[in-house]
């Protein structure tokens, strides 16, 4: 199977735009690991990631009739660029369908790149069925982000300059994936060439399409799909994509937000470039893949796919890597209420540095801290709880609860005595301007509202929690108004960090 594209890569005619990429080694990445990383440097493309490889390679197929006509593509942004410039290059016009929540560093570049920006709905599926529509009623030739052979064909050139920039050790191949063409082009070269590399594809947790294709042994559609890393943000793997994968992919790892937000971090010690969420995936399972096989001597290489990134992002990504990084451990203590407690407390954290510390009187026998403390690995944040609870110290480790690390260290506190019975949500929804407005105003009809917090993360995403005046015999009626508002929640009145910091 592999063969034709075998082929159709080497016939690749794409090298007076796209640049033969550097492979860089990690040195302090891979002192820590014990296994030489190396680092696939796609983000040095004319337009900061991969995709201009299959779009130009698509491009160069077309006849002269269908680029007169003008071609379109529906993108969150690295494939609109690639195809932008590669469009300038060959004097074809260009139309680019891009979801609202597209990074506003990825609309300007398309732009400034000559194509005309249409932006619908909020994710890329919203994007792609606007473009078919405009496909439909102008004629235009619709230029596929990764489901097409001559785009995973142009994707695949990178699997033949990774042979042949290493023709020796190499053991596995890290590769991001979102709709699946990057993968399926590296894995079948590599697969045919050398099939003792292992492919290994890498998916975020909260939209892992190819690993949920892979268990249900046919393409599946997700729910909803996570819009941290934006770039690889797709509901379903490609057909053809897929097809490819299912036979040339040795595993599918997936990786948190945090492990990214760590990965983005690793990139940047070791190479001071800063990777878009979905560029840094790859390094994140290759991180996750050496814990859990306790590997050692290999040659691990990522792709380092795109760094297409909002600045204002890094603030999110700053403050989420110390965890990723598993350096530092979120836990909620109970103390007592009386002088010298804090000291002592102090004393019991053996010296450790502590990053946050928060305080909330509870009653006149007790106080309860959220602290967040420096930690070397998981082992030592268990020994940590472990110290405490020997000491005395009542501790509950909200190290991965998201309602803490998102909304409760912003705002310990603690609750009304007015407020009586309250259900508490947490929803997540696409950022831009109006966004916050538009959700209060269609949350604000309803029920009373007790508590709310929003944060918001960049240009991406914003996240709030909420506190209803409700009790749990309303939870039918209350959970029918919010399925209709038609945003991502979870009900969160149970959780722990909740529950202690401002519950009842």
């Amino acid at each position: 199977m592999p063969q034709k594209y075998v082929k159709k890569i080497l016939d690749a005619r794409i090298y007076d735009l796209v640049i033969e990429t550097p492979i860089d080694p990690a040195p302090l990445l891979s002192q820590r690991l014990n296994n030489n990383v190396l680092l696939k440097r796609e983000d040095l493309q004319p337009v900061f990631s991969f995709k201009l490889r299959g779009a130009y390679n698509k491009l160069r197929q077309l006849t002269d009739q269908q680029r007169a006509t003008g071609v379109i593509a529906a993108s969150a942004g690295n494939h609109a660029q690639g195809l932008a410039l590669a469009s300038k290059k060959m004097g074809v016009k260009a139309t680019i369908v891009m979801p609202k929540t597209t990074p506003q560093i990825k609309v300007d570049a398309v732009r400034a790149r000559g194509a005309k920006v249409v932006l619908v709905g909020d994710n890329y599926d919203a994007a792609s069925a606007h473009a078919q529509k405009l496909v439909e009623e102008k004629g235009l030739v619709y230029i596929h982000p990764f489901d097409d052979p001559d785009v995973i064909a142009g994707q695949g050139t990178i699997g033949m300059e990774i042979l042949r920039q290493l023709p020796g050790d190499l053991d596995v191949i890290f590769i991001a994936v979102g709709g699946g063409g990057l993968c399926a082009g590296v894995a079948a070269y590599v697969k045919y060439v050398r099939p003792n590399v292992k492919i290994i594809a890498v998916e975020a947790n909260d939209s892992a399409c190819l690993d949920a294709a892979l268990k249900a042994g046919r393409r599946v559609r997700l729910k909803e799909v996570g819009i941290f890393a934006d770039g690889t943000a797709v509901a379903q793997i490609g057909k053809e994509t897929f097809r490819l994968l299912k036979d040339l992919v040795d595993e599918v790892i997936t990786v948190s937000t945090d492990e990214i937000c760590a990965a983005i971090k690793d990139v940047y010690s070791d190479t001071r470039a800063i990777c878009e969420p979905s560029g840094a995936m790859g390094l994140a399972g290759l991180k996750k893949y050496v814990e859990r096989e306790a590997v050692e001597g290999q040659t691990l290489l990522s792709v380092q796919c795109g760094a297409n990134i909002d600045f204002d992002r890094l603030r999110y990504i700053s403050e989420r890597t110390e965890i990723g990084e598993k350096r530092e451990a979120v836990l909620a203590v109970t103390i007592d209420e009386k002088p010298g407690s804090f000291k002592l407390f102090c004393k019991a954290m053996h010296k450790r540095n502590i990053s946050e510390f928060n305080y909330r009187f509870s009653d006149a026998n007790k106080a309860h801290i959220f602290v967040g403390a420096q930690v070397v690995d998981d082992e030592d944040r268990h020994q940590l709880v472990a110290e405490l609870r020997k000491q005395g110290y009542t501790v509950a480790d909200m190290t991965d609860n998201e309602v803490a690390k998102s909304h409760i260290r912003h705002m310990v506190g603690g609750r009304s005595p007015q407020v009586g019975e309250e259900q508490v949500f947490r929803f997540e929804f696409p950022e831009r301007p109006g966004a916050l407005l538009n959700f209060l105003t269609q949350l604000g009809g309803g029920f009373n509202i007790s508590m709310f917090h929003y944060r918001n993360h960049g240009s991406a995403f914003g996240r709030v929690l909420v506190g209803i005046q409700a009790s749990k015999k309303d939870l039918k009626t209350l959970s029918g108004f919010l399925d209709n508002l038609g945003y991502h929640y979870v009900n969160e009145t149970e959780n722990e960090a909740y529950q202690f910091f401002l519950g009842s």
